[in-house]
């Protein structure tokens, strides 16, 4: 799709961007964050149940959430977790190292702070948050960012506690781990105007940086999540979950256009076959004792193991269920995802229908429950199978999906797959899952205080994006190099040791990776360590051709030390090792008389790289 098709459609997109904060640490208690493990000492076992909000009335996504009847098991490790987590002590005071984080990246993105911050709870009944809901405050609004030749809105900004890490979702039961419940992270919320699914993760690329650029957040897998909210012209917002990874947004956001936009053209065709939201038919017979030998091995399965098995009739839906949504994917899968999440009929296939292309019953078979269940030629029939309590539930939410159909796009939370397409997750909260929290009082942020963060903020990364291209700093050390915490070290040899801005940035950027490719650890690097090769440079101690291997050297014993050094070639002592060196490369029979000057080189830069400047070598020899 071109801009054009993008802007024909009316693709519009917009980010929640949930950035762990990096603390000692968690946000309402003060057990230690950052501590992973697959490890536990105990199990706790809990069921959700939806509550009132502030008006008496229950959000439509925990009441989605208390039709599945999950059981939650936490596993629980005894030095990451107290009893606050499992909502039996009330919470400490906020954390107010991740407060004085959350403010300072407030600043930088421009926003407005509030005067007073106030803690509300938030629903989750997914079970991800032992409590049922997740403690959460609007600290900044109004800010913007940068990007191309426009300003990205950022709507609001809010500082709130993590939830568990997901083990397993089986059925009934979903397992979680609980070692990053609690730990503080801030969810950035930018306005809707990015226009085509790239912009959309160039946008997040930059809310990336500014965060990274401070040094105050948490890096690696899961540190970072982006939910991606997608609508065009006739649809509404969806809300893509979780996604890992910045470059899968181009084609998740792709693929999520594609679906609404064919659910609106799916709507379109069953309005013209005269199926509306009020003319809509549907029936639910068992079918159990129908099927007696069938072939198919799921179906053959659920009738040895006396299963339950439903047929659903869509009146005049013939071959709808077939109507692609994504890449490779159809509206059955719509109606797949449902029974899948809230019938918790998680093995697949978990519907079949008579509009599958695939082999799934005989024609006979099909023929058979349709003269059974009186539909006609018109109709398409579903089939699921399980326990009774599960397959009535299965039987409601294929009719509600596709009644659903006659309407448009429903609201949803959407699950970011692999392959760049997406799956159901629940119905799109609302607002009554929101409410204020009694437990904690109302906390002021003063001027005074905010004056004192703004004095430890970094300069903003594009500022020294624009400083190192005028500094003709290499392209692929540019952007690491804006928001390394070593950027300030930079700033220093270049301007106070007159350091060539190249080196000093492919040393800063490259060296370590080149060594981490030799296996050593590169996370010893510390400003010090590169302070003193610098310094070494400056007063001639070293080369700039033995930078790495003075690099490599001090990492091998943790720290950089003066004995690393070696002692530097006087200018007699300099004419003898050339002499030398001659002698060696005479000895060598030439096929090219040009190759002669570059070996005589590299004889002794092999052995006194360290002390010697090749370039100033080179003119040495020349001359």
């Amino acid at each position: 799709m071109t801009q054009k098709d993008y802007a024909e459609v009316g693709f519009k997109s917009g980010l929640e961007i949930h950035q762990q904060l990096l603390t000692e640490k968690k946000l309402f208690c003060r057990c230690p964050a950052g501590k992973y493990s697959d490890q536990y000492d105990a199990e706790i076992l809990r069921h959700m149940r939806p509550t009132l909000s502030e008006l008496g009335e229950y959000d439509g996504t925990a009441l989605m959430e208390f039709k599945t009847k999950k059981n939650i098991t936490y596993h629980i490790k005894r030095e990451t977790v107290c009893t606050y987590e499992m909502d039996d002590t009330p919470p400490f005071l906020i954390n107010d190292e991740a407060l004085d984080i959350a403010l300072g990246i407030g600043m930088l993105y421009g926003c407005n702070t509030v005067d007073e911050l106030h803690i509300a709870r938030k629903q989750y009944l997914d079970g991800s948050i032992p409590t049922g809901f997740q403690r959460t405050a609007i600290f900044a609004l109004d800010g913007a960012i940068p990007y191309k030749n426009r300003m990205i809105d950022i709507v609001q900004m809010s500082i709130e506690e993590d939830s568990c890490r997901e083990v397993s979702d089986i059925g009934h039961n979903r397992v979680y781990l609980t070692d990053r419940l609690g730990m503080p992270l801030i969810e950035t919320v930018t306005a809707p105007q990015m226009k085509v699914p790239i912009e959309v993760a160039e946008v997040a690329d930059i809310c990336a940086a500014l965060v990274r650029s401070t040094q105050w957040v948490r890096r690696g897998m899961g540190a970072a999540r982006e939910d991606v909210n997608v609508s065009v012209e006739g649809g509404t917002r969806i809300e893509i979950k979780g996604v890992p990874k910045i470059p899968a947004i181009p084609l998740l956001t792709y693929n999520e256009a594609m679906r609404q936009w064919n659910l609106l053209r799916l709507r379109d065709e069953l309005h013209h076959r005269g199926i509306t939201e009020n003319t809509f038919k549907s029936k639910v017979q068992d079918i159990s004792k129908l099927l007696k030998n069938p072939k198919y091995t799921p179906i053959k399965d659920a009738v040895e193991n006396n299963l339950s098995i439903k047929c659903i009739v869509l009146k005049e839906f013939k071959d709808l269920l077939h109507w692609q949504t994504q890449t490779n994917t159809y509206f059955s899968k719509e109606i797949s995802d449902r029974v899948r999440v809230i019938a918790c009929l998680t093995t697949l296939p978990n519907i079949i229908h008579s509009d599958s292309k695939g082999e799934t019953l005989t024609s006979s078979e099909w023929t058979k429950i349709r003269k059974a269940v009186g539909a006609d030629w018109y109709d398409t029939l579903v089939v699921v199978w399980g326990s009774n309590e599960d397959t009535e539930m299965a039987a409601k939410e294929i009719i509600i999906r596709a009644k659903e159909a006659t309407v448009g796009i429903p609201s949803e939370t959407r699950q970011a797959f692999w392959d760049g397409t997406n799956g159901f997750e629940r119905i799109l909260p609302g607002a009554d899952r929101m409410y204020p929290d009694t437990d904690l009082p109302p906390k002021k942020i003063t001027d005074e205080h905010l004056e004192k963060i703004k004095l430890k903020l970094p300069e903003k990364f594009w500022e020294r994006e624009k400083w190192y291209k005028e500094l003709h700093v290499p392209e692929d050390c540019i952007r690491e190099l804006s928001i390394s915490k070593f950027a300030k070290l930079f700033e220093k040899v270049v301007k106070e040791w007159k350091v060539n801005p190249v080196l000093a940035s492919v040393v800063i950027i490259q060296y370590p990776k080149r060594l981490k490719k030799k296996g050593l650890p590169i996370n010893l690097i510390d400003e010090q360590m590169l302070l003193d090769i610098f310094e070494s440079l400056k007063d001639g101690l070293i080369s700039k051709d033995g930078i790495l291997t003075i690099l490599e050297k001090a990492i091998g014993k943790g720290k950089f030390y003066p004995e690393l050094l070696p002692k530097p070639i006087l200018k007699d002592e300099l004419d003898k090792v050339i002499a030398k060196a001659k002698e060696a490369v005479n000895s060598i029979t030439l096929i090219d008389d040009d190759n002669y000057v570059q070996l005589l080189i590299g004889n002794i830069m092999d052995e006194f790289r360290i002390q010697i400047d090749g370039g100033e070598l080179t003119e040495l020899i020349k001359n």
